[in-house]
């Protein structure tokens, strides 16, 4: 019998100093039962870090040929595709060619690292493409956050992110892996 998603309530509030973006986003997020908490967890992280009032959460892990999140323009056409995990060349080449900018959040320590390595000279020629990871010990604590309703409060700052539910706090680095041109 196949499983059902598990669904989140999240509402979370983006304290954006290096943007200037400061607002709260009410979050229904269906976690695929294969799903990890930590993808979950950096999937919120993700869309803290690019939020904007026409971001959208999508379907995810669920579907081939769409984002984990997106933001699109009032005309539909695609400006923002953030996906998670460690996608082939082939992959990022074709979102690349589908979005104005490509943000790629890798995780899963080590095996991130192997993989950014085997695909790092092909990706130098996407202008448009960010790639941006965490550390393993950093993904470890924001782990520790997840509940099926939350309250969380992303604080951004000189690149810093600072998570908090409630009275737990997760400060987490960005590495820069690859930046867009």
């Amino acid at each position: 019998m196949a499983q059902n998603a598990t669904v989140y309530k999240v509402e979370l509030s983006v304290s954006d100093m290096d943007r200037h973006y400061y607002e709260t986003h009410k979050l229904t997020i269906a976690k695929h039962p294969s799903e990890t908490d930590e993808r979950l967890m950096l999937r919120i992280v993700a869309f803290a870090l690019n939020a904007h009032k026409n971001l959208e959460m999508t379907k995810g892990i669920s579907t081939n040929d769409e984002p984990d999140i997106w933001q699109k323009s009032l005309s539909g056409e695609l400006e923002v595709w953030v996906a998670l995990g460690l996608p082939s060349e082939k992959v990022m080449r074709q979102s690349c060619s589908k979005a104005d900018k490509v943000v790629v959040y890798p995780y899963g320590g080590k095996t991130a690292e192997i993989w950014w390595d085997k695909i790092k000279d092909g990706s130098l020629r996407f202008a448009n493409l960010q790639v941006i990871g965490f550390s393993e010990k950093d993904t470890t604590e924001l782990t520790k956050l997840a509940n099926r309703t939350m309250q969380l409060q992303v604080n951004i700052q000189d690149g810093e992110l600072m998570v908090s539910v409630a009275d737990h706090i997760v400060y987490l680095t960005p590495l820069k892996w690859k930046a867009a041109a």
